[in-house]
């Protein structure tokens, strides 16, 4: 009898095991459902790919802008370095220039002897090798204004025929090369003349 009970007992508890397994294996519901598809709809694979098309794109733009830059760069780099890779040289010649410059000034009192022409044709071949290599003398006229960015001040001298603080007179020429300074004008600066004083004396 009791053996009988026990059985019917173990086929009950049986029954509720089976039963409680069958619901932990039950299907998800709808909702469960739901969370998946909504993430895959999010992605979509379209859109994601157009984004990275752009993204490369912008990227590739990017970068040949900055190699059109580079060369640009390097292009202006190498034509200053063309243009100014013989300045030392230059300035190594200005001297000659200038002494040859004050030979042809105590030579015009003789401008129709052979010498005088054959330094003038020495000078005129100076002067075409500096214009080759882009040299040109700094403009300037007594009277003018000076300008410390381009003149160097060498003394002072009492005028009454200049405005004080103007160029009286250039000592030694200036020369640019291209747009660079290669040398400042050396010049004496007028100022006022003083009672007994007389003028550019």
């Amino acid at each position: 009898m009791e053996t009988g009970v026990n059985e019917e007992l173990e086929e009950v508890v049986t029954e509720e095991e089976a039963a409680a397994a069958e619901e932990t294996n039950v299907e998800p519901t709808g909702e469960a459902e739901a969370a998946p598809e909504a993430a895959v709809e999010e992605v979509d694979p379209v859109v994601a790919l157009e984004q990275e098309v752009q993204k490369y794109k912008d990227e590739s733009l990017r970068r040949a802008a900055e190699m059109d830059n580079y060369r640009k760069r390097m292009a202006k780099e190498l034509e200053e370095s063309r243009k100014f890779s013989n300045q030392r040289l230059l300035m190594e010649l200005l001297p000659v220039l200038d002494n040859f410059g004050m030979g042809m000034q105590m030579a015009e009192k003789e401008q129709g002897s052979m010498l005088y022409q054959g330094m003038a044709m020495v000078q005129g071949q100076l002067d075409e090798f500096f214009s080759s290599q882009g040299v040109k003398p700094v403009e300037l006229e007594a009277g003018g204004d000076f300008d410390p960015n381009f003149h160097e001040a060498v003394s002072q001298e009492a005028s009454d025929e200049v405005e004080a603080g103007k160029v009286l007179r250039v000592v030694r020429r200036g020369y640019f090369l291209g747009d660079r300074l290669l040398r400042p004008a050396n010049v004496i600066v007028a100022k006022a003349a003083e009672a007994g004083e007389e003028g550019g004396n």
